[in-house]
C-alpha cells in the first residue's frame, strides 16, 4: 500500500529507509533567510581497505601494506615539507588583513608554467589539453589545501562542527562507504548515505550562503575527498573533509563578484573545474593557482582582447556578437593560446605571465543568470542553460559554440547528460521534461506530468542500458516522476523541410569529426574564404505536434515540500527540499547496472581502491 514514506514503480515499492533534517537551530535560520537559495546534493562512493592494521595511529596507514610501505609514505611526506619550503608559501595580493585565509595552493605556480602554443600537430584531444600540467615534477606528491579549518581565524568560515571522534570513525571503516554532501541556508553538511547516523559528520557555517558545490571524482580515496563550494559572493572553497583543510580561490569576488549558480569539475582532471555565475558567464579555474588580476572584456569594447584558437579573429571582435551564434572568450596573458601568440595592447611580457586564474572566461548569455551547465561524459562538450531559454552545447577543446536550442516557453531550469552521451535532458519553466539530441540535433521528446517549474532531473545509471533509459524529475508542485524512454519505441512525427534547413553544418561537421576520435580545434572558422558558410546555430522550439510525447511511468507528490534536487544511487534515489530535508528512497531490489557499451571508464575509476 502506498503511502507518505513509499511509491510502487514497475519494479516495485521504493519506500524511505532513511532522512536527514536540519537542527531546529538551522531550521529557524532557514526560514529567517532573506534570500533561500535551493538545497544541491553531490555523492561520493569511497572504498575502504577491507584489512586494516591493528592499533592504526593514523589515516595515512589505510592504504596498509608492511613497514617498508609506511617508510616510503614518511619518505613522501618529508620530502612533501622540504619542497615546500624550498617554494615558500604564497600569498595573494587580494587577501584582506581581517581576514585569516589566502588562496588555496600551498604551491604556487611556477614562473615557468605557461606552455608553447598548440601546434596542428599537437592537437588537444581533451578540455584544456593544452594547459600546462601545474604539478610539473612534483606529481608524486600531491598539493592539498593548506590552511586548517579546526584553527583558521577567517571571518568567512564562521564555525566547524564535527562528530566526535570523526579520525577513529573514518578509520573503522571498511569497504564501499557512499558520502552525502548538501547545503542549507548558510550551512554545509557532510553525512553518510545509508547509514542512518544520528549527527552528521561535520557542518560547516559561513558568513555567505553555499549555493551549489561538486566532489572530483578522479581524485576521491581514502584519505582525501575534493570538494569544490561555490557561494552567492562569488568566492569559492576549495575542501577536504577528511583532513578539515580548506582552501579559497575568486576570494572577495576578486575574478567575477556575481553569485554562483553552478560547480562542476572537469572530469578526470585532478586540477580544473568550471563555474557558472549569475551574469551569464562561466569561468574556468585551476584549484592549485592564484587568483590574478584579471577584468574580462565585454562584447563590443575595444581593443578586443578576444583571442580564438584558430589564430584568426571572431566574430565577437569584427562586430556585434550574437550570443545565439557564438560564445565571447576572453582568454587571459597567461593562456596558452596567447602566451605563444603576439602580445596584446597593454599586456605583461611573457616572462612576467606566471599561470594564474582564471585558466578562461566565457560570456555565454547577455542575460543574467547562466543557471546550470552539465559535461558529457568524454568532457569534451559541456551542455548550459540560461534564463534566456536557450540550452547551448560547446566544444570545450576549442572553446565554441555547437549548438543552441531554443525552449518551446520560459527559461530551463535544470539538466542532464546521458551516461552514455546520447541524450540531454532539460527541464523548464514550460513544465516540461524535454529529451535533445545533440548528434541529430533535434527535439527527441517531451516529458508532460508536471504542473509546475521543473527544478530537477536525472538519469537512472541502474536502470539505463543503451536501449531504455529512466530517469526522474522533481518540480515545484512537490512531484517526484519516474520516466522510461526508448528512442525506438517513440512515434516520430514528419517533420517540415523546413525545420530540416535549421541544422548547423558547423555542428554536423564537428561532432562527425567527433564520432570518430578527431578534434575539432582546427576546423575551418566561419566565413572561410574558399569555404561555404555554414548556416546559423540557432534551432528554435518545433511545435507540440512535431515532437513524440512521453509519459509518466510514476508520479509521487510529497505534501508541503517543494523539492529542489534529485540523485540517483545504486541502492535508490535521493530527493531534497528548500528547507535542507534530504530523503533517501531504498530500491525494491539489488538490481545489477545494465552497463552502456559506450559508458566512459571515468565512472568506473571514481570508485577509487584505497588499498591499492
Amino acid at each position: 500500500m502506498e503511502n507518505e514514506s513509499t511509491f510502487v514503480a514497475p519494479e516495485g515499492v521504493y519506500s524511505v529507509t532513511e532522512e536527514h533534517k536540519p537542527t531546529p537551530l538551522a531550521q529557524h535560520t532557514i526560514a529567517a533567510a532573506p534570500i533561500l537559495y535551493p538545497t544541491r546534493i553531490s555523492t561520493v562512493l569511497v572504498r575502504f581497505s577491507a584489512n586494516k592494521p591493528t592499533n592504526s595511529p593514523g589515516l595515512s596507514q589505510l592504504l596498509g601494506g608492511g613497514r617498508e610501505k609506511e617508510k616510503e609514505i614518511r619518505r613522501e611526506k618529508v620530502g612533501a615539507r622540504e619542497k615546500e619550503r624550498e617554494d615558500g608559501l604564497s600569498v595573494s595580493s587580494s587577501d584582506d588583513p581581517d581576514d585569516g585565509s589566502p588562496d588555496a595552493s600551498s604551491t604556487p605556480a611556477p614562473d615557468g608554467a605557461a606552455s608553447t602554443p598548440t601546434i596542428p600537430h599537437e592537437q588537444p584531444s581533451s578540455p584544456f589539453a593544452h594547459n600546462p600540467a601545474p604539478l610539473g615534477k612534483r606529481s608524486k606528491t600531491v598539493p592539498r589545501p593548506k590552511h586548517n579549518m579546526r584553527t583558521t581565524s577567517s571571518t568567512f568560515i564562521t564555525r566547524l562542527q564535527n562528530v566526535d571522534n570523526l579520525n577513529k570513525a573514518l578509520q573503522s571503516k571498511q569497504g564501499d562507504t557512499t558520502f552525502l554532501f548538501y547545503n542549507a541556508a548558510k550551512t554545509f553538511v557532510w553525512t553518510e548515505a545509508g547509514t542512518k547516523l544520528k549527527e552528521p559528520l561535520a557542518r560547516i557555517y559561513f558568513s555567505a550562503y553555499p549555493t551549489c558545490h561538486d566532489v572530483n571524482l578522479a581524485t576521491v580515496s581514502a584519505e582525501r575527498i575534493d570538494v569544490i563550494i561555490g557561494f552567492n559572493t562569488g568566492d569559492i572553497l576549495w575542501f577536504d573533509p577528511i583532513s578539515s583543510r580548506y582552501g579559497r580561490l575568486n576570494k572577495q569576488g576578486r575574478i567575477c563578484s556575481s553569485p554562483c549558480t553552478a560547480i562542476r569539475w572537469v572530469p578526470d582532471s585532478p586540477n580544473l573545474f568550471l563555474v557558472s555565475h549569475a551574469d551569464g558567464t562561466i569561468v574556468v579555474y585551476d584549484k592549485e593557482r592564484e587568483d590574478g588580476s584579471f577584468i574580462p572584456h565585454e562584447p563590443g569594447s575595444s581593443p578586443p582582447t578576444v583571442f580564438p584558437l584558430d589564430g584568426m579573429s571572431s566574430s565577437s571582435s569584427q562586430g556585434e556578437w550574437n550570443p545565439l551564434d557564438s560564445i565571447f572568450v576572453t582568454m587571459p596573458p597567461w593562456h596558452p593560446v596567447t602566451s605563444g601568440g603576439p602580445i596584446p595592447p597593454g599586456a605583461k611580457p611573457e616572462k612576467e605571465k606566471t599561470a594564474k586564474n582564471p585558466v578562461s572566461h566565457w560570456r555565454v548569455s547577455r542575460r543574467s543568470i547562466s543557471v546550470d551547465f552539465v559535461f558529457a561524459p568524454d568532457a569534451k562538450y559541456l551542455a548550459a542553460i540560461s534564463e534566456d531559454g536557450c540550452l547551448r552545447v560547446i566544444d570545450t577543446v576549442a572553446e565554441q559554440l555547437v549548438d543552441c536550442y531554443a525552449s518551446y516557453f520560459g527559461a530551463f531550469t535544470c539538466i542532464a547528460w546521458s551516461p552514455d552521451g546520447r541524450f540531454i535532458l532539460t527541464g523548464g519553466q514550460d513544465d516540461l521534461v524535454t529529451i535533445f539530441s545533440p548528434w541529430e540535433q533535434r527535439v527527441i521528446a517531451r516529458c508532460q506530468g508536471h504542473s509546475s517549474f521543473v527544478s530537477g532531473v536525472a538519469f537512472d545509471d541502474v536502470r539505463c542500458d543503451g536501449r531504455t533509459y529512466r530517469f526522474g524529475s522533481i518540480g515545484e508542485d512537490n512531484k517526484l516522476i519516474l520516466w522510461d524512454f526508448s528512442s525506438g519505441a517513440l512515434h516520430r512525427p514528419k517533420l517540415h523541410a523546413a525545420h530540416h534547413q535549421r541544422m548547423s553544418m558547423t555542428s554536423s561537421i564537428s561532432l562527425a569529426l567527433r564520432r570518430r576520435g578527431e578534434s575539432t580545434v582546427f576546423l575551418p572558422p566561419t566565413g572561410t574564404p574558399g569555404g561555404e558558410s555554414p548556416l546559423p546555430r540557432y534551432h528554435p522550439a518545433p511545435s507540440r505536434n512535431e515532437v513524440a510525447v512521453v509519459q509518466p511511468v510514476v508520479v509521487k507528490h510529497i505534501s508541503n515540500e517543494m523539492l529542489t534536487d534529485i540523485h540517483f544511487l545504486p541502492r535508490g534515489v535521493l530527493t531534497a527540499n528548500k528547507l535542507g530535508h534530504i530523503k533517501f528512497w531504498v530500491r525494491p531490489l539489488a538490481v545489477q547496472p545494465r552497463h552502456l557499451r559506450t559508458q566512459s571508464a571515468y565512472r568506473r575509476a571514481s570508485q577509487t581502491d584505497a588499498s591499492s
